[in-house]
């Protein structure tokens, strides 16, 4: 074969390659595609942010049983569940969704090369997951739970201005958790209000705390917290029966309090699912800006209300 016969092969190759990738990656969301999804804890929030994940997936073109096959793992908010589950998906996947603060971690450590999408996450900086908001960096981006957690001060201070002192309750373990409740405290006190914080690390002493609590206090502050969502119906009886009322930061466990202000989970997973979309297109994570939620949500618990002879169409005029 002649020089110029094996240039002009080489060339036509080169094109042929060429013409390939660019419409494989015009194409990318007609192909099939595999993603796993790793959940802490099994409560309605995060089960809302995966459900606004999928079909966020589904209006970007990626739809379950046609061109997308998901893996689910949940940990059930177990540590030891939650390493085995994200070693089960490292590696095998075009990308991975986390849920919640301790997956996305346990996610990252696991595996650093598949693109990672996480939400439900407080603080990602802080949880080592992204160098920064606007810039990731890594291999992983998503969408926030973060709350204004001063904006939720000023509204428990409206309802409840008789309130002198206020409880926090949390699980120490959990990043997100301490971040606000850190930021609840500092709320608080700078209006002149008394704090008293009680954490648990497990679910089997939340019994026992939150009863504890709800005999030293006014109210109780309930930031955003997976031992909490999942012990919602214990916290709830003790509150009721102490006659205390409760803020909490997420309505998956509005049973549980007087009122809620915090995050649309579902609106949030969907905002994640946009990323994911825009990954599997062909963009990289590490350019993609982590997002935060778009704006509050707040819910009144009727049934608890009248149990604490509180009007609850007066907390409903605050949502105006």
């Amino acid at each position: 074969m002649g020089f110029k016969k094996i240039v002009l092969v080489a060339f036509m190759s080169f094109v042929t390659l060429s013409l390939v990738a660019c419409r494989q990656q015009m194409n990318r969301g007609h192909e099939s595609a595999k993603i796993g999804i790793i959940q802490y804890a099994e409560h309605s929030a995060l089960d809302a942010a995966r459900e606004g994940f999928i079909e966020a997936l589904s209006e970007g073109g990626f739809k379950v049983g046609k061109n997308v096959t998901i893996t689910k793992r949940n940990a059930q908010g177990d540590q030891a569940n939650l390493q085995t589950m994200v070693e089960q998906l490292s590696g095998k996947n075009d990308l991975n969704f986390a849920i919640a603060t301790p997956a996305a971690q346990a996610l990252l450590n696991s595996d650093q090369h598949t693109p990672a999408v996480f939400t439900a996450v407080t603080d990602p900086v802080s949880a080592g997951l992204v160098d920064s908001l606007d810039k990731p960096g890594g291999n992983m981006t998503g969408s926030t739970d973060a709350i204004d957690v001063k904006d939720q001060i000023d509204l428990l201070t409206k309802v409840l201005p008789q309130a002198k002192t206020v409880g926090i309750f949390y699980n120490s373990s959990e990043v997100n958790s301490e971040i606000q409740a850190k930021a609840a405290k500092k709320a608080l006190e700078k209006k002149g209000v008394t704090v008293l914080i009680k954490t648990v690390t497990v679910s089997n002493d939340v019994q026992q705390v939150m009863t504890s609590l709800a005999g030293q206090v006014d109210a109780v502050y309930l930031p955003t917290d997976n031992t909490v969502a999942s012990t919602a119906n214990t916290i709830g009886d003790i509150l009721k029966e102490a006659k205390i009322p409760s803020m909490g930061s997420d309505d998956a466990y509005l049973s549980a309090v007087l009122f809620t202000s915090g995050v649309d989970y579902k609106a949030i997973g969907k905002q994640a699912g946009k990323q994911a979309v825009a990954i599997l297109k062909g963009k990289k994570a590490a350019t993609i800006k982590v997002v935060k939620p778009q704006k509050a949500k707040i819910a009144v618990n009727e049934e608890m209300a009248k149990s604490l002879g509180i009007d609850a169409e007066r907390i409903k005029d605050f949502r105006k």
